[in-house]
């Protein structure tokens, strides 16, 4: 089976929209979304009524906790908190209860699904090859899949050797059979690796691969958007650049 990654939406319509289209395209059985449909963006219900409607299974973010209170706002930067806020009383009923029902992890099938990492579900950023070790000692899956970062980017392990791990552009591929592997999709609406683009990860099952994929969308949309709703103006310009 084939199976699309998406993570990190953060209320961007435009780009989820985009992912969709190339997941279509793909020829991808199923979808799984890594969490924070919500957050930066200012279109959180679309996004959350987008994953209902395509997404076989959906995680929570941090944003998303933020947003249903599960987690303190005080524990977000100064512009997370106040876009969750805004979230928060912006989002109708439906979008609230969809939230409310996801969870941070989903350990159940043939790979280990967190938003963050399996030592911290909700909240480690897993960027150097120290977590990435700390992490495979941690997972109960020999290859997991994680978001949180908006970096796409792979760690593996060998048997006796060192977790080595590097960042991926788009069209790089990742042959799964052998060794343990923690594998970050990227970022659907807020790219943080330099790409502007938006990012997915195709994932062959049956196979043991994975694509690395990333799609134009309609960055001066998002961001009028985000500027329309009086949000930070930090996070519409920061979408042009990938950071």
């Amino acid at each position: 089976m084939r199976v699309a990654i998406v993570s990190d939406i953060h209320g961007n319509r435009h780009a989820f929209e985009a992912v969709l289209d190339a997941v279509a395209a793909s020829g991808c059985e199923e979808i799984w979304c890594l969490g924070d449909l919500v957050g930066y963006g200012a279109d959180p219900d679309a996004c959350v009524e987008l994953a209902r409607r395509h997404a076989g299974l959906c995680l929570a973010g941090n944003h998303d906790l933020g947003v249903t209170g599960a987690i303190p706002l005080e524990d977000f930067s100064s512009g997370a908190a106040l876009a969750a806020k805004w979230t928060r009383e912006t989002i109708t009923p439906a979008t609230r209860d969809f939230l409310d029902r996801l969870e941070p992890q989903r350990l159940e099938g043939s790979v280990g699904l967190y938003h963050a990492s399996p030592r911290d579900p909700v909240w480690e950023y897993v960027l150097s090859t120290l977590q990435a070790e700390l992490c495979l000692d941690a997972q109960n899956h020999r290859v997991c899949v994680i978001g949180h970062s908006h970096v796409a980017l792979s760690f593996e392990r060998r048997r006796g050797e060192a977790a080595t791990g590097q960042t991926r552009a788009a069209g790089e591929q990742l042959e799964l059979g052998a060794g343990e592997w923690l594998i970050n999709p990227g970022s659907v609406g807020q790219p943080r690796d330099g790409d502007p683009r938006a990012a997915w990860l195709e994932l062959d099952l049956d196979g043991w691969a994975a694509a690395y994929r990333r799609v134009d969308y309609d960055i001066a949309g998002a961001q009028a958007a985000i500027r329309a709703a009086r949000l930070p103006d930090s996070l519409a310009e920061r979408l042009s650049y990938g950071q």
